[in-house]
């Protein structure tokens, strides 16, 4: 069954996760994704067996990252500093709706003559989604930039963490990256809408540091409000006692997250054979609850200390509670989780080298276009005389010419 955007083709030339990730979203939603990588060395991502001290290295000389940022897409070699190469990208833009770019800095598209001035000279129609480190204006425009970048720069780092802790904390799961390519995506998405309207195509511009503080719009929003955003977490200051995570007997934890803390107070107390905590003034309200905080939240913390996690979710259930509250589960736990499962945030997959897997499939449903994961990573060129072929009609002979003159891998 065709997706939201089958027949829509996007033009790839990104490296590593942020843009890529934006790459393989449309190829989900059934765009025809085509990336180019240069002959003989494709996409760093490729070589990158080690993040954070651990090997990520698969069998057949795949690599986790770049398994995930590339699946539903075609991948061409292309020597773009050869003028033959050139010609062929020039003749492939012409045939598409999107060119989709990142970490390849701007200065290098204008000196390669990839940039949006040049592109859309070819195709006036064409998206140019360009997805950068810093922004494209300012001193920092043609810096390198990565998630940990973005999450240093952004303030990302200091919001994150304890708040009785004097260091920043970095967070190894690239939100920044994933949330860039999310950002580009939903970009291209808007900007066909608007070709669909118009016959226009535009330029995009989407970065990390932008990216970062998107993701973090509820607190910078309260600093721009108020003139102060919100302090670190921390379980032993808590406001709200029942916005809270506590250590259980078996050393699992537990999160509350319950906004509403006088609507639910007396359920929660209930639950905690604790009755008389709802006529005790120090604790009757959430401003009482407050002042009291690091009271109340060890006073929690010591009663959900004398019992281990599931005994306290059966007795939640038991009491049939309506506040909000979760095990805090780790990634490996995440994703066995009966809930991931039953909302299909798990797919298997069968990959051409790795056998039956599983991955996480977009998590999105359509129900008349669903999305799908039809093609693993691919391995470099491993299209190209399927691209070149299908799209300009090149024949095989053209082909090796190309080849032997170092146009194409």
């Amino acid at each position: 069954m065709d997706g939201p955007l089958t027949g829509i083709r996007v033009l790839e030339w990104a490296a590593f996760h942020n843009g890529p990730a934006a790459g393989y979203m449309l190829g989900d939603l059934g765009a025809d994704v085509i990336k180019i990588e240069e002959p003989g060395v494709g996409d760093p991502f490729r070589g990158m067996t080690q993040m954070w001290g651990n090997t990520v290295s698969l069998p057949g000389r795949r690599v986790v990252g770049f398994e995930g940022a590339n699946r539903n897409k075609r991948s061409i070699a292309l020597n773009l500093s050869h003028p033959d190469s050139k010609s062929i990208f020039y003749q492939m833009i012409k045939k598409c709706d999107v060119f989709l770019t990142s970490y390849y800095r701007n200065e290098v598209l204008q000196r390669l003559g990839l940039d949006y001035e040049t592109v859309v000279k070819h195709n006036p129609r064409i998206i140019y989604a360009i997805n950068s480190g810093y922004g494209l204006e300012g001193t920092l425009a043609n810096e390198r930039g990565f998630d940990p970048i973005a999450q240093a720069r952004s303030g990302m780092m200091w919001t994150t963490g304890d708040r009785d802790s004097n260091e920043p904390f970095l967070n190894v799961a690239a939100p920044n990256d994933s949330m860039g390519g999310t950002m580009q995506a939903f970009a291209i998405l808007a900007a066909l809408l608007h070709l669909n309207r118009t016959g226009e195509g535009q330029k995009l511009e989407v970065s990390l540091l932008g990216s970062a503080l998107h993701l973090q719009y509820i607190d910078i929003n309260a600093l721009l409000l108020r003139g102060k955003g919100y302090s670190r977490h921390s379980r032993f200051k808590a406001a709200n006692p029942i916005g809270n995570h506590y250590c259980c007997a078996d050393s699992k934890w537990l999160i509350l997250a319950e906004p509403q803390s006088d609507r639910f107070w007396g359920q929660f107390c209930k639950c905690l054979s604790k009755e008389e905590w709802q006529s005790d003034q120090r604790f009757a309200t959430a401003i009482a609850r407050q002042k009291n905080s690091e009271e109340i939240c060890r006073l929690v913390a010591d009663i959900l200390a004398t019992r281990n996690l599931d005994e306290w979710l059966e007795e939640f259930r038991l009491q049939k509670a309506e506040f909000a509250y979760s095990p805090i589960l780790k990634d490996s736990d995440a994703v066995v989780d009966s809930q991931v499962q039953d909302n299909n945030y798990i797919v298997e997959f069968n990959h051409p080298v790795l056998g039956p897997t599983r991955v996480l499939p977009l998590p999105v449903k359509f129900s008349k276009s669903p999305v799908s994961i039809k093609r693993a990573a691919p391995e470099l060129g491993e299209q190209t005389e399927e691209v070149l072929q299908e799209i300009l009609g090149l024949t095989w002979e053209e082909l090796a010419k190309l080849k032997e003159k170092g146009a194409i891998g």
